[in-house]
Formats: C-alpha cells, sequence, structure tokens
C-alpha cells in the first residue's frame, strides 16, 4: 500500500523526512543566539532608560542617541527572528512534504518550494544577524571612543603622529 510495503521503505521514507530536521535544530540554535541578543538590548534599553530620567541636557542628549541606536539593533533583531522563524516553519514544511510525499506523487514541486524559502529565509536571518552583529560592533567602538574624549588627559592609542603609539606600553622605539 503506497509503496510502503516492507521496512526498509519506510524507514527509508523517514530517513529521508528527517534530513531537513538538521536544518531546524541550527534554526533553533540561530533562535537562541537572537533571543539572547534581543534580551541584552532590552536590559540595556531599561538601563539607558532610567537614567534619562535624572541625566543632565548634556548627558540627555547622548543617552538619547543611545537609545535610537539601540532602537535600530532591535529592529534588525525583530527581522533576523522572523526571518529565521519563517525559515523554520518552512523546513517542517519541506520535512512534512518529504513524508507525506510518498503518498502523492505531486508533492515534488510544493517541497522545491517550501525547502527554497527555508534556504532563503535562513539566510535572511543570517544576513540581518550580520548587520546586528556589526552594528553591535559600531557601537561599541562608539562608546568607547566617546568615552575617551570624556578624559581630559587620555592619550590616543593608535595615533600615526604619535612616536610608538602602535607599540604596546612599555616597548621601546627603534
Amino acid at each position: 500500500m503506497f509503496g510502503l510495503d516492507s521496512v526498509d521503505s519506510v524507514a527509508h521514507v523517514i530517513q529521508v523526512a528527517l534530513t531537513p530536521i538538521f536544518l531546524l535544530s541550527g534554526i533553533a540554535s540561530l533562535l537562541g543566539v537572537l533571543s539572547t541578543r534581543l534580551g541584552r538590548v532590552a536590559d540595556r534599553v531599561d538601563s539607558l532608560a532610567e537614567r534619562l530620567e535624572t541625566a543632565e541636557p548634556i548627558q540627555r542628549s547622548r543617552l538619547e542617541w543611545r537609545l535610537s541606536y539601540l532602537r535600530r539593533r532591535s529592529h534588525v533583531l525583530d527581522a533576523a527572528v522572523i526571518m529565521a522563524t519563517l525559515g523554520g516553519i518552512a523546513t517542517s514544511v519541506a520535512g512534512l512534504l518529504l513524508f507525506v510525499g510518498t503518498l502523492r506523487d505531486k508533492a515534488g514541486i510544493s517541497l522545491f518550494v517550501a525547502f527554497g524559502f527555508a534556504l532563503l529565509f535562513t539566510m535572511g536571518a543570517l544576513m540581518a544577524f550580520l548587520i546586528e552583529m556589526l552594528l553591535a560592533s559600531r557601537g561599541i567602538r562608539d562608546l568607547a571612543a566617546s568615552a575617551s574624549e570624556d578624559e581630559d588627559e587620555a592619550e590616543p592609542l593608535h595615533d600615526e603622529g604619535v612616536k610608538g603609539a602602535a607599540e604596546p606600553p612599555g616597548a621601546e622605539s627603534v
């Protein structure tokens, strides 16, 4: 019945249907990373919002800029989560179609479309994750730069015009 007349053929169908689940496992791991990053952004927003209430005007503008920046990061993370979730759904549909496809002969096109969407959404989620990581790195560099500007007597770390600036502390120039 339905070409599933032996244990071997049933086992083969199950093996083939479980193949996309490995992609689903990777997507689940990605979603875990994304939700952790989104939680950290939310914690930082809460912290800055509390400081904003009692901030002086100069500090207030910096805090508002940081909150705006964190808002952009959260939007990118939202897009990554949405695309990863859609990729997981499409992967699950592909697995279901592989499993059910043995009962129908016309599941080929649907399977191709579902797995194609799974790959596209997963790639989109990874691209959004990359953008968010770049935003986070830029934010760290900007924060470090503004902190060093606040120090009146801070020496530049990497100024090509300063002799020995590229050397670690304690190293002698030749």
